[in-house]
Protein backbone atom coordinates (compact mmCIF):
# COMPACT_ATOMS: atom_id res chain seq x y z
CA UNK A 1 0.00 0.00 0.00
CA UNK A 2 1.11 3.74 -1.10
CA UNK A 3 1.31 5.57 2.81
CA UNK A 4 1.66 8.46 0.73
CA UNK A 5 -1.76 8.42 0.06
CA UNK A 6 -5.32 8.96 2.00
CA UNK A 7 -7.49 5.85 1.92
CA UNK A 8 -10.84 5.97 2.06
CA UNK A 9 -10.96 3.63 5.40
CA UNK A 10 -8.76 6.08 7.56
CA UNK A 11 -11.15 9.29 5.91
CA UNK A 12 -14.56 7.29 6.85
CA UNK A 13 -12.88 7.02 10.36
CA UNK A 14 -11.88 10.06 10.84
CA UNK A 15 -15.89 11.03 10.19
CA UNK A 16 -17.26 8.16 12.32
CA UNK A 17 -15.49 9.68 15.30
CA UNK A 18 -16.30 13.34 14.73
CA UNK A 19 -20.06 12.35 14.47
CA UNK A 20 -19.70 10.93 18.20
CA UNK A 21 -17.91 13.70 19.51
CA UNK A 22 -20.68 15.99 20.82
CA UNK A 23 -17.92 19.37 21.11
CA UNK A 24 -17.15 19.02 17.42
CA UNK A 25 -21.17 19.21 16.68
CA UNK A 26 -21.49 21.93 18.89
CA UNK A 27 -18.58 23.82 16.99
CA UNK A 28 -19.54 23.10 13.53
CA UNK A 29 -23.20 24.17 14.55
CA UNK A 30 -21.81 27.62 15.76
CA UNK A 31 -19.26 28.27 12.87
CA UNK A 32 -21.19 27.16 10.14
CA UNK A 33 -24.07 29.15 11.51
CA UNK A 34 -22.00 32.85 12.77
CA UNK A 35 -18.01 32.05 11.17
CA UNK A 36 -14.95 31.44 13.19
CA UNK A 37 -14.27 34.48 14.64
CA UNK A 38 -17.77 35.18 16.38
CA UNK A 39 -18.00 31.46 17.48
CA UNK A 40 -14.02 31.84 19.04
CA UNK A 41 -15.00 35.35 20.82
CA UNK A 42 -13.72 35.31 24.21
CA UNK A 43 -16.25 37.21 26.24
CA UNK A 44 -13.51 37.75 29.33
CA UNK A 45 -10.97 38.93 27.04
CA UNK A 46 -13.23 41.53 25.65
CA UNK A 47 -14.82 42.43 28.90
CA UNK A 48 -11.16 43.73 30.25
CA UNK A 49 -10.71 46.21 27.00
CA UNK A 50 -10.94 49.03 29.33
CA UNK A 51 -11.41 52.65 27.49
CA UNK A 52 -10.48 54.60 29.92
CA UNK A 53 -6.28 54.68 30.81
CA UNK A 54 -3.90 56.35 33.14
CA UNK A 55 -2.11 58.02 30.12
CA UNK A 56 -5.03 59.31 27.51
CA UNK A 57 -4.15 61.81 24.80
CA UNK A 58 -7.43 63.08 23.21
CA UNK A 59 -7.03 62.96 19.15
CA UNK A 60 -10.44 64.37 17.89
CA UNK A 61 -12.77 63.22 15.30
CA UNK A 62 -11.43 59.50 13.84
CA UNK A 63 -10.40 59.32 10.11
CA UNK A 64 -10.83 56.97 7.49
CA UNK A 65 -8.53 55.83 5.04
CA UNK A 66 -11.78 54.10 3.20
CA UNK A 67 -11.01 51.64 0.41
CA UNK A 68 -7.24 52.62 0.33
CA UNK A 69 -3.57 51.00 1.94
CA UNK A 70 -2.85 54.68 3.54
CA UNK A 71 -2.79 53.80 6.59
CA UNK A 72 0.90 54.61 7.29
CA UNK A 73 -0.33 58.28 6.02
CA UNK A 74 -3.04 58.20 8.06
CA UNK A 75 -0.68 57.41 11.17
CA UNK A 76 1.84 59.77 10.49
CA UNK A 77 -1.11 62.69 9.91
CA UNK A 78 -2.40 62.08 13.35
CA UNK A 79 0.49 62.42 15.00
CA UNK A 80 0.81 65.83 13.09
CA UNK A 81 -2.36 66.85 13.88
CA UNK A 82 -2.59 66.44 17.22
CA UNK A 83 0.00 68.80 17.13
CA UNK A 84 -2.06 71.62 15.73
CA UNK A 85 -4.66 70.46 17.72
CA UNK A 86 -2.99 71.28 20.31
CA UNK A 87 -1.16 74.55 19.00
CA UNK A 88 -4.63 76.04 18.81
CA UNK A 89 -6.70 75.12 21.16
CA UNK A 90 -8.78 72.59 18.89
CA UNK A 91 -10.92 69.55 19.37
CA UNK A 92 -10.52 68.15 15.96
CA UNK A 93 -8.39 68.88 13.04
CA UNK A 94 -7.66 66.57 9.83
CA UNK A 95 -5.19 67.12 7.32
CA UNK A 96 -5.18 66.33 3.82
CA UNK A 97 -4.24 62.63 3.17
CA UNK A 98 -5.00 62.98 -1.10
CA UNK A 99 -1.84 65.71 -0.61
CA UNK A 100 1.03 63.23 0.20
CA UNK A 101 -0.36 60.31 -1.90
CA UNK A 102 -0.32 62.64 -4.91
CA UNK A 103 3.33 62.91 -4.68
CA UNK A 104 4.12 59.40 -3.02
CA UNK A 105 2.76 57.84 -6.21
CA UNK A 106 4.34 60.37 -8.03
CA UNK A 107 8.22 59.64 -6.38
CA UNK A 108 7.23 56.11 -6.45
CA UNK A 109 7.04 56.04 -10.12
CA UNK A 110 10.16 57.81 -10.40
CA UNK A 111 12.11 55.53 -7.75
CA UNK A 112 10.74 52.50 -9.40
CA UNK A 113 12.09 53.67 -13.23
CA UNK A 114 15.36 54.30 -11.17
CA UNK A 115 15.73 50.89 -10.33
CA UNK A 116 14.47 49.47 -13.70
CA UNK A 117 17.43 51.62 -14.73
CA UNK A 118 19.69 50.19 -12.10
CA UNK A 119 18.80 46.52 -13.09
CA UNK A 120 18.91 46.23 -17.10
CA UNK A 121 22.04 43.88 -17.05
CA UNK A 122 19.97 41.55 -14.76
CA UNK A 123 17.70 38.75 -16.18
CA UNK A 124 13.67 39.48 -16.83
CA UNK A 125 12.97 36.13 -15.32
CA UNK A 126 15.28 36.78 -11.73
CA UNK A 127 13.72 36.87 -8.52
CA UNK A 128 14.69 41.07 -7.94
CA UNK A 129 12.84 42.19 -11.55
CA UNK A 130 10.13 39.80 -10.26
CA UNK A 131 9.80 41.63 -7.12
CA UNK A 132 10.08 45.32 -8.61
CA UNK A 133 7.48 44.15 -10.99
CA UNK A 134 5.08 42.28 -9.11
CA UNK A 135 3.14 45.54 -7.24
CA UNK A 136 5.50 48.90 -7.85
CA UNK A 137 2.91 50.98 -6.88
CA UNK A 138 1.31 49.36 -4.11
CA UNK A 139 -0.67 52.59 -1.07
CA UNK A 140 1.62 51.06 1.76
CA UNK A 141 4.31 52.66 2.88
CA UNK A 142 6.47 53.16 5.80
CA UNK A 143 7.88 56.37 8.34
CA UNK A 144 10.79 57.24 6.74
CA UNK A 145 9.16 57.63 3.65
CA UNK A 146 6.43 59.69 4.83
CA UNK A 147 9.17 61.99 6.50
CA UNK A 148 10.53 62.33 3.13
CA UNK A 149 7.66 63.45 1.66
CA UNK A 150 6.91 66.19 4.17
CA UNK A 151 10.63 67.60 4.36
CA UNK A 152 10.08 68.12 0.52
CA UNK A 153 6.25 68.87 0.08
CA UNK A 154 5.26 70.22 3.58
CA UNK A 155 1.47 69.27 4.37
CA UNK A 156 -2.10 71.11 3.83
CA UNK A 157 -5.30 70.89 5.79
CA UNK A 158 -7.73 68.57 4.02
CA UNK A 159 -9.87 71.23 2.59
CA UNK A 160 -6.98 72.85 0.60
CA UNK A 161 -6.83 69.31 -0.86
CA UNK A 162 -9.87 67.18 0.12
CA UNK A 163 -10.66 63.20 -0.69
CA UNK A 164 -11.36 62.38 -4.51
CA UNK A 165 -12.75 59.15 -5.49
CA UNK A 166 -10.05 57.30 -6.57
CA UNK A 167 -7.85 58.45 -3.29
CA UNK A 168 -10.73 56.82 -1.24
CA UNK A 169 -10.84 53.99 -3.57
CA UNK A 170 -7.26 53.56 -4.90
CA UNK A 171 -8.05 49.87 -6.71
CA UNK A 172 -8.32 51.50 -10.50
CA UNK A 173 -5.71 54.03 -10.21
CA UNK A 174 -3.23 51.62 -8.73
CA UNK A 175 -4.63 48.96 -11.60
CA UNK A 176 -4.08 51.36 -14.56
CA UNK A 177 -1.03 53.55 -13.58
CA UNK A 178 1.13 49.79 -12.58
CA UNK A 179 0.15 48.56 -16.27
CA UNK A 180 1.54 51.90 -17.49
CA UNK A 181 4.85 51.26 -15.37
CA UNK A 182 5.00 47.54 -16.70
CA UNK A 183 5.13 48.72 -20.27
CA UNK A 184 7.84 51.53 -19.66
CA UNK A 185 9.97 49.07 -18.03
CA UNK A 186 9.78 47.20 -20.64
CA UNK A 187 10.64 50.56 -22.92
CA UNK A 188 13.43 51.22 -20.98
CA UNK A 189 15.18 47.45 -20.69
CA UNK A 190 14.75 47.39 -24.61
CA UNK A 191 16.60 50.97 -25.33
CA UNK A 192 19.02 49.70 -23.45
CA UNK A 193 19.72 46.21 -25.02
CA UNK A 194 19.45 48.44 -27.84
CA UNK A 195 22.31 50.30 -26.67
CA UNK A 196 20.83 53.39 -25.22
CA UNK A 197 23.39 55.30 -22.73
CA UNK A 198 22.15 56.00 -19.07
CA UNK A 199 21.53 59.59 -20.42
CA UNK A 200 19.40 58.67 -22.70
CA UNK A 201 17.34 56.06 -20.14
CA UNK A 202 16.75 59.28 -18.10
CA UNK A 203 15.81 61.36 -20.64
CA UNK A 204 13.15 58.82 -21.42
CA UNK A 205 12.05 58.68 -18.09
CA UNK A 206 11.17 62.08 -17.71
CA UNK A 207 8.98 61.51 -20.86
CA UNK A 208 7.40 58.86 -18.84
CA UNK A 209 7.13 60.95 -15.49
CA UNK A 210 5.05 63.69 -17.49
CA UNK A 211 2.56 60.94 -18.43
CA UNK A 212 2.53 59.66 -14.77
CA UNK A 213 1.98 63.53 -13.88
CA UNK A 214 -0.67 63.59 -15.85
CA UNK A 215 -2.44 60.36 -14.29
CA UNK A 216 -2.41 61.53 -11.34
CA UNK A 217 -3.55 65.14 -11.68
CA UNK A 218 -6.97 63.26 -13.41
CA UNK A 219 -7.13 61.13 -10.41
CA UNK A 220 -5.99 62.94 -7.32
CA UNK A 221 -6.29 66.63 -8.40
CA UNK A 222 -3.71 69.47 -8.54
CA UNK A 223 -1.70 69.72 -5.76
CA UNK A 224 -2.20 73.25 -3.53
CA UNK A 225 1.33 75.45 -4.46
CA UNK A 226 -0.36 78.12 -1.87
CA UNK A 227 -3.64 78.14 -0.11
CA UNK A 228 -5.29 80.52 2.13
CA UNK A 229 -6.27 79.24 6.15
CA UNK A 230 -9.02 80.18 8.37
CA UNK A 231 -9.72 78.09 11.49
CA UNK A 232 -11.88 78.76 14.41
CA UNK A 233 -12.31 76.30 17.47
CA UNK A 234 -15.27 75.47 18.79
CA UNK A 235 -15.98 79.10 20.39
CA UNK A 236 -16.04 80.40 16.61
CA UNK A 237 -12.99 82.30 17.88
CA UNK A 238 -10.59 82.34 14.77
CA UNK A 239 -7.14 80.79 15.84
CA UNK A 240 -5.39 81.06 12.52
CA UNK A 241 -5.77 82.59 8.97
CA UNK A 242 -3.27 83.72 6.29
CA UNK A 243 -1.92 82.48 3.17
CA UNK A 244 0.76 79.37 3.62
CA UNK A 245 2.78 77.44 1.05
CA UNK A 246 2.37 73.76 2.01
CA UNK A 247 6.05 73.77 3.53
CA UNK A 248 5.21 77.06 5.35
CA UNK A 249 1.83 75.63 6.94
CA UNK A 250 4.13 72.05 8.49
CA UNK A 251 6.80 74.97 9.96
CA UNK A 252 4.15 76.78 11.34
CA UNK A 253 1.48 74.66 12.99
CA UNK A 254 3.25 71.48 13.15
CA UNK A 255 6.26 72.34 13.83
CA UNK A 256 8.14 68.91 14.16
CA UNK A 257 11.92 68.17 13.67
CA UNK A 258 11.27 65.19 11.77
CA UNK A 259 14.94 64.14 11.93
CA UNK A 260 14.10 63.41 15.37
CA UNK A 261 11.53 61.00 14.58
CA UNK A 262 12.90 57.54 14.28
CA UNK A 263 11.79 53.79 13.85
CA UNK A 264 12.46 51.36 15.72
CA UNK A 265 11.79 47.51 15.11
CA UNK A 266 11.36 44.55 17.51
CA UNK A 267 12.62 41.28 15.25
CA UNK A 268 13.48 38.63 17.29
CA UNK A 269 15.10 36.39 14.12
CA UNK A 270 18.39 35.05 13.99
CA UNK A 271 19.34 36.49 11.09
CA UNK A 272 18.58 40.31 13.02
CA UNK A 273 20.49 40.51 16.13
CA UNK A 274 19.44 43.34 18.05
CA UNK A 275 21.62 46.68 18.57
CA UNK A 276 21.97 46.96 14.64
CA UNK A 277 20.74 48.82 12.24
CA UNK A 278 18.99 47.94 9.11
CA UNK A 279 17.36 48.92 5.80
CA UNK A 280 15.16 47.34 3.00
CA UNK A 281 16.64 46.68 -0.57
CA UNK A 282 14.61 48.55 -2.93
CA UNK A 283 12.38 50.14 -0.40
CA UNK A 284 11.79 53.74 -0.51
CA UNK A 285 9.70 56.76 -2.63
CA UNK A 286 12.11 59.98 -3.13
CA UNK A 287 15.78 58.68 -4.74
CA UNK A 288 17.41 61.50 -3.16
CA UNK A 289 16.82 60.03 0.27
CA UNK A 290 18.14 56.41 -0.24
CA UNK A 291 15.26 54.60 1.36
CA UNK A 292 14.38 53.53 4.96
CA UNK A 293 16.24 52.70 7.75
CA UNK A 294 15.63 50.52 11.15
CA UNK A 295 17.30 49.68 14.72
CA UNK A 296 16.34 46.50 16.12
CA UNK A 297 15.99 45.90 19.70
CA UNK A 298 13.80 44.16 22.29
CA UNK A 299 10.30 44.69 23.01
CA UNK A 300 10.90 46.10 26.19
CA UNK A 301 12.72 49.22 24.47
CA UNK A 302 10.00 49.74 21.89
CA UNK A 303 7.32 49.66 25.28
CA UNK A 304 9.90 52.17 26.72
CA UNK A 305 10.31 54.50 24.46
CA UNK A 306 6.51 54.79 23.83
CA UNK A 307 5.62 55.10 26.90
CA UNK A 308 8.13 58.24 27.71
CA UNK A 309 6.55 60.05 24.47
CA UNK A 310 3.29 59.95 25.68
CA UNK A 311 3.94 61.18 28.85
CA UNK A 312 5.23 63.99 27.04
CA UNK A 313 1.80 64.88 25.53
CA UNK A 314 2.84 63.27 21.97
CA UNK A 315 1.36 60.22 19.87
CA UNK A 316 3.35 57.07 18.98
CA UNK A 317 2.93 56.12 15.41
CA UNK A 318 3.42 51.97 15.00
CA UNK A 319 3.35 49.36 13.01
CA UNK A 320 1.92 45.84 14.06
CA UNK A 321 0.05 42.80 12.04
CA UNK A 322 -3.34 43.66 13.18
CA UNK A 323 -5.73 40.70 12.06
CA UNK A 324 -3.73 38.34 14.69
CA UNK A 325 -5.89 37.94 17.78
CA UNK A 326 -8.26 40.89 16.69
CA UNK A 327 -12.49 41.32 17.27
CA UNK A 328 -12.65 44.29 14.89
CA UNK A 329 -16.40 44.89 15.79
CA UNK A 330 -15.35 44.90 19.50
CA UNK A 331 -12.26 47.34 19.04
CA UNK A 332 -10.35 44.39 20.88
CA UNK A 333 -6.56 43.34 19.63
CA UNK A 334 -5.63 40.19 22.61
CA UNK A 335 -4.32 37.04 22.09
CA UNK A 336 -6.73 35.62 23.68
CA UNK A 337 -10.19 37.28 22.52
CA UNK A 338 -10.21 34.33 20.11
CA UNK A 339 -10.19 30.72 21.10
CA UNK A 340 -9.10 28.87 18.28
CA UNK A 341 -7.65 25.93 19.64
CA UNK A 342 -10.70 25.41 22.07
CA UNK A 343 -13.07 25.88 19.06
CA UNK A 344 -10.98 23.50 16.87
CA UNK A 345 -9.53 21.43 19.62
CA UNK A 346 -6.52 21.29 17.20
CA UNK A 347 -3.13 23.36 18.40
CA UNK A 348 -3.38 26.19 15.79
CA UNK A 349 -2.69 29.22 17.51
CA UNK A 350 0.12 27.30 20.45
CA UNK A 351 3.46 26.21 19.19
CA UNK A 352 4.67 29.17 17.41
CA UNK A 353 6.60 32.29 18.81
CA UNK A 354 7.36 35.72 17.29
CA UNK A 355 10.55 34.55 15.77
CA UNK A 356 9.41 31.69 13.84
CA UNK A 357 6.40 33.49 12.54
CA UNK A 358 8.18 35.66 11.10
CA UNK A 359 10.54 33.02 10.14
CA UNK A 360 7.61 31.47 8.47
CA UNK A 361 5.50 33.47 6.74
CA UNK A 362 2.65 33.69 8.80
CA UNK A 363 3.14 37.17 10.54
CA UNK A 364 4.67 40.55 9.14
CA UNK A 365 3.67 44.02 9.21
CA UNK A 366 -0.07 44.72 7.94
CA UNK A 367 -1.15 48.34 9.35
CA UNK A 368 0.18 50.97 10.89
CA UNK A 369 -2.00 52.85 13.75
CA UNK A 370 -1.27 55.71 15.89
CA UNK A 371 -0.82 54.67 20.07
CA UNK A 372 -2.41 57.68 22.67
CA UNK A 373 -3.00 55.56 25.75
CA UNK A 374 -1.79 52.97 28.03
CA UNK A 375 -2.50 51.92 31.57
CA UNK A 376 0.37 51.09 33.82
CA UNK A 377 0.21 48.64 36.60
CA UNK A 378 1.58 48.98 40.26
CA UNK A 379 5.47 48.64 39.04
CA UNK A 380 4.73 51.29 36.69
CA UNK A 381 4.41 48.31 33.47
CA UNK A 382 2.07 48.46 30.77
CA UNK A 383 -1.27 46.32 30.79
CA UNK A 384 -3.45 47.88 27.72
CA UNK A 385 -2.78 50.23 25.23
CA UNK A 386 -5.11 52.80 23.53
CA UNK A 387 -5.19 52.66 19.95
CA UNK A 388 -6.24 55.28 17.28
CA UNK A 389 -7.08 53.37 13.99
CA UNK A 390 -8.12 54.52 10.50
CA UNK A 391 -10.77 53.02 9.81
CA UNK A 392 -13.55 55.73 10.59
CA UNK A 393 -16.06 56.04 14.03
CA UNK A 394 -18.30 52.93 13.52
CA UNK A 395 -15.64 50.42 13.88
CA UNK A 396 -14.16 49.51 17.06
CA UNK A 397 -14.79 52.11 20.23
CA UNK A 398 -15.88 55.23 18.43
CA UNK A 399 -12.69 54.58 16.21
CA UNK A 400 -10.30 53.39 18.26
CA UNK A 401 -9.25 49.94 19.52
CA UNK A 402 -7.92 48.46 22.94
CA UNK A 403 -4.58 46.58 23.11
CA UNK A 404 -3.55 43.69 25.29
CA UNK A 405 0.18 44.46 26.43
CA UNK A 406 0.44 40.78 25.45
CA UNK A 407 -0.49 41.11 22.28
CA UNK A 408 2.13 44.33 22.18
CA UNK A 409 4.72 41.83 23.08
CA UNK A 410 3.86 39.17 19.99
CA UNK A 411 2.50 41.61 17.07
CA UNK A 412 4.08 45.09 17.53
CA UNK A 413 7.42 45.02 15.42
CA UNK A 414 7.58 48.76 14.76
CA UNK A 415 7.06 52.18 16.46
CA UNK A 416 8.13 55.64 15.63
CA UNK A 417 9.41 58.03 18.39
CA UNK A 418 11.92 60.81 19.28
CA UNK A 419 15.71 60.07 19.36
CA UNK A 420 15.92 61.44 22.77
CA UNK A 421 14.15 58.23 24.38
CA UNK A 422 16.58 56.08 23.26
CA UNK A 423 20.30 55.28 25.06
CA UNK A 424 23.13 56.30 23.61
CA UNK A 425 24.30 52.77 22.73
CA UNK A 426 21.00 52.22 20.98
CA UNK A 427 21.34 55.65 18.88
CA UNK A 428 25.03 54.22 18.08
CA UNK A 429 23.57 51.53 16.85
CA UNK A 430 20.91 53.31 14.98
CA UNK A 431 23.20 55.53 13.32
CA UNK A 432 25.56 52.66 12.56
CA UNK A 433 25.92 51.36 8.61
CA UNK A 434 22.82 49.49 8.52
CA UNK A 435 22.68 46.00 6.88
CA UNK A 436 20.65 45.67 4.06
CA UNK A 437 17.66 42.83 4.18
CA UNK A 438 16.19 41.05 1.02
CA UNK A 439 13.62 43.24 -0.58
CA UNK A 440 10.89 40.94 0.31
CA UNK A 441 11.72 40.89 4.47
CA UNK A 442 8.55 41.08 6.17
CA UNK A 443 9.97 44.11 8.06
CA UNK A 444 9.55 45.60 4.58
CA UNK A 445 6.13 44.32 4.61
CA UNK A 446 4.16 47.25 5.28
CA UNK A 447 5.14 48.68 2.09
CA UNK A 448 3.78 46.37 -0.03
Amino acid sequence: MDTASISETATATLAQTLANDRAHQLAKNAVTSVGIRKAARNAEAVAQATTVFDIQLEQGDPTDQKRSGRCWMFASLNTMRYRIMKKLGLKTFELSQAYPLFWDKYERCNWFFENIIATVSKPLDGRELAFLLTDPLCDGGQWDMFRSLVKKYGVVPKEAMPETHASSNTGDLNKYLTRYLRSSARRLRDSATAGATQSDLRELKEELMADVYRVLSVCLGEPPKSFELRVRDDKNELKAEGTYTPQEFFATFVDMDLDDYISVINSPTHDKPYLHSYTVKYLGNLVEDGGVRYVNLPIEALKRAAIAQMKDGLPVWFGCDVDQGFLSDDGVLDQHALDIDALFDVPIEAGIDKAARLDYGESLMTHAMTLVGVNLDADGKPTRWRVENSWGSDHGKKGYDIASDAWFDEYVYQVVVDRKYLSDEELRAYDSEPIELAPWDPMGALAR
